[in-house]
């Protein structure tokens, strides 16, 4: 049986990894990557905390998070996609398409 607490260290771990990736990474795909790794790590203490507790709440949550997780890559992959055949780049210092 592992104890809880090894699975928290495990997504603080994730979650830093993911935070680092985003703000030293300038590619758009591997930002998002690491986006969705962070969003993983906090859906890992969901469960932990789930079980801890002994209530499901928390897996139903997470149930719901990667429902939209899911939702959230098709779209933006399609984005980046799109950005990537009108710029032939994903590096975000060199898009700026708000910019006129």
């Amino acid at each position: 049986m592992i104890a809880p607490e090894a699975f928290l260290y495990l997504a603080a771990v994730l979650f830093a990894v993911g935070l680092v990736g985003v703000v030293v990474r300038r590619e758009a795909i591997i930002i998002f990557m690491c986006i969705e790794l962070m969003l993983n790590a906090v859906n890992l203490t969901f469960v932990a905390f789930s079980r801890l507790l002994g209530s499901i709440d928390g897996q139903v949550i997470v149930f719901f998070s990667l429902a939209v997780a899911a939702a959230e890559v098709v779209v933006g992959l399609a984005i980046i996609v799109a950005i990537f055949r009108e710029r032939a780049t994903t590096d975000v210092d060199q898009i700026n398409l708000l910019k006129f």
